[in-house]
């Protein structure tokens, strides 16, 4: 099959990389044409998705993966197009912002010719592929869908930084707006991906049938508010067990222990591309969807609890140097979407903090181009908080930030065995604040 993948992204490239791979053409559209150079070249545009470069030195040069920023190049004679083009959220309203997606879509549309497969794998509300991409594609094209091409939804289920193997590991899932069109996606996945053997699944691990585009749709969605509201929960028994002076963590394990409970870790920050921002789309379609806002609400609101709970402890913030360990959303991936550390520092400032940032994946440079000043261990510091669970701050110690009155460590990563002497603050454990 000839391939067109539009966006080459985290998750677009691995997946042209795959299609490329199980024997197919495939082009990829990308708008920057900084990625296009790279990815022509055999080099990744960007760092640690695993395996990633070995793909691209092996398939770029055999000619079996390309990419371009011109529509016209890549989407006429097609056999399947796949969109994984980011979908954003307004901060303030909730709202999904479709400008990239419907930019994309049109340029799809305008080169579109018949007999074409288009699969959406970014997550989106439900209802979208039928009343948005739908009207749309056929009014610029002027094709009909379900009789000169086909519309599906099958959403992207993987991780960043471990793409291939998720791509395996979890089934994949498609729905379409009519059978036929499912049918043809059904055939299209099973040719370019292999799947893991899955006997906890209640049926073989694979591609599955959803039955219509919105089940696919709202499959992806509810996976990952599921986790937002657990996390939520979670955040909320770790700020009462903070007043009752409980250990929260022996809490949750012990309820764990019991099959029925999958309690979630509380933290300082729901970060990433995908849980902060799908209970938003959620919500666009369910605005009475209440234990999803209040879940998402307090999420949001765990950046003030930490710095307020230090404020507690060591008074006023106004002129102390504070420095927030972690940039990242999670510990291991550069990556800076959704961050809890923005909303960290800026509760930091507004208590009149001097704030400063360490990371140990990021440099000075780039940490400044968030606006942010570098710290260095072994400069002096007041307090210190962790905001991403990086592996290197598991081995950290109070020696390493000389002057050091107070960690307060929203990931639980810290060992308090090198933390003795200074008092130290976990969410949820009140009890042993020390």
């Amino acid at each position: 099959m000839r391939i067109a993948v539009v966006a080459l992204g985290k998750i677009g490239l691995p997946l042209a990389a795959q299609f490329a791979d199980a024997g197919h053409e495939v082009i990829g559209v990308d708008v920057s044409q900084k990625v296009v150079d790279s990815v022509n070249s055999a080099k990744e545009p960007f760092p640690g998705e695993a395996h990633l470069q070995e793909y691209l030195e092996r398939l770029v040069p055999a000619g079996k993966l390309k990419a371009t920023t011109n529509y016209a190049e890549a989407i006429p004679g097609a056999d399947a197009i796949v969109l994984v083009v980011p979908l954003f959220v307004n901060d303030e309203t909730w709202e999904p912002d479709f400008a990239w997606m419907d930019a994309a879509t049109k340029s799809l549309a305008e080169h579109l010719t018949p007999g074409t497969l288009i699969s959406y794998e970014t997550t989106l509300p439900v209802g979208t592929t039928r009343n948005r991409w739908k009207p749309m594609i056929e009014e610029i094209s002027g094709l009909t869908e379900g009789e000169d091409f086909d519309l599906v939804f099958s959403p992207e289920r993987v991780l960043t930084g471990r793409v291939f193997e998720d791509l395996r590991r979890y089934p994949k899932l498609v729905g379409g707006l009519t059978e036929s069109g499912t049918e043809k996606a059904v055939k299209f996945y099973e040719s370019v991906l292999t799947f893991d053997e899955r006997p906890d699944l209640k049926q073989p691990n694979g591609v599955w049938n959803m039955g219509s585009a919105e089940a696919a749709e709202m499959a992806k969605l509810a996976e990952t508010t599921y986790r937002d509201v657990n996390i939520g929960l979670a955040n909320q028994f770790a700020v009462y067990a903070d007043k009752e002076g409980i250990d929260v963590d022996l809490v949750i394990d012990a309820c764990n222990s019991q099959p029925y409970s999958h309690i979630h870790r509380p933290g300082i920050a729901v970060g990433g591309h995908c849980i902060p921002v799908y209970p938003r789309l959620y919500l666009s379609t369910d605005p009475d969807a209440s234990i999803v806002r209040t879940a998402r609400t307090f999420n949001a609101g765990m950046p003030n609890y930490v710095v307020s709970r230090v404020e507690e402890l060591i008074g006023s913030l106004e002129g102390l140097k504070v420095v927030v360990l972690g940039a990242s959303y999670r510990g291991k991936v550069k990556e800076t979407a959704f961050s809890g550390v923005f909303a960290t520092v800026d509760e930091l400032r507004q208590r009149g903090a001097q704030v400063v940032v360490h990371d140990p994946m990021y440099s000075d440079e780039e940490l400044g181009g968030f606006g942010w000043d570098a710290y260095h261990l072994g400069e002096d510091v007041d307090v210190a908080i962790v905001q991403a669970d990086h592996e290197e701050y598991k081995t950290l110690k109070s020696s390493d930030l000389p002057g050091v009155r107070l960690l307060a460590d929203g990931r639980r990563v810290t060992d308090p065995d090198l933390w003795k002497g200074v008092v130290r603050v976990v969410i949820g454990d009140a009890a042993n604040d020390s």
